[in-house]
């Protein structure tokens, strides 16, 4: 059996750290409009430049099929949607008088996958899927917003890449090589 919706191509996860707490210490109704509101801002920002294949409580699987991916661009959505996700939080903190302790990490990832549909759900397939869950469980939960680079989104895109610029990127920047995380900027 051969399936030739295999492409390569970029995984990016944007998730909420602090999102437990959030749920147990927020009323349901206030939590559900919070989060919606969240979710909704990174998904406009991201401009229809990923498709979702998946949204789940506190984040949202974009992906992209991409050969040639581009660091610049996907480090400049990656902050836009930090800046945009940070003034939504005070935005609501202040309309809603409380404060709503959440941050967002990134989990940026490349390699070849698949695609199927069960009724009207559309499902990602392949190794880097699970390896960019898998990049979610780490011990940088605490940390400030975050984004989490794999080591094979790296190197497709570093040819592209300008070693000044990339030293650049305002919050922390992790390199990931096959589950232990090397470098933290």
């Amino acid at each position: 059996m051969e399936n030739t919706n295999i492409n390569n191509g970029i995984i990016l996860i944007p998730d909420f750290s602090g999102f437990t707490e959030f749920v147990f210490n927020t009323k349901l109704y206030t939590g559900e409009y919070i989060v919606k509101q969240l979710l909704s801002i990174l998904i406009d920002i991201n401009n229809q430049y990923f498709d979702i294949s998946e949204i789940e409580g506190d984040a949202i699987l974009f992906y992209r099929y991409d050969n040639k991916p581009s660091y610049k661009k996907i480090s400049g959505m990656l902050r836009n949607m930090r800046n945009a996700f940070n003034m939504k939080i005070q935005e609501l903190s202040e309309m809603l008088n409380t404060t709503i302790e959440l941050s967002l990490k990134f989990i940026v990832h490349y390699g070849k996958f698949s695609q199927y549909n069960i009724g009207s759900f559309r499902k990602l397939y392949g190794k880097p899927i699970v390896e960019a869950h898998q990049m979610l469980k780490n011990g940088f939960a605490e940390q400030p917003s975050y984004a989490l680079y794999s080591h094979s989104f790296l190197e497709k895109s570093r040819q592209l890449v300008n070693i000044k610029e990339k030293e650049l990127f305002e919050f922390g920047e992790i390199e990931y090589f096959e589950n232990m995380i090397m470098k933290n900027r």
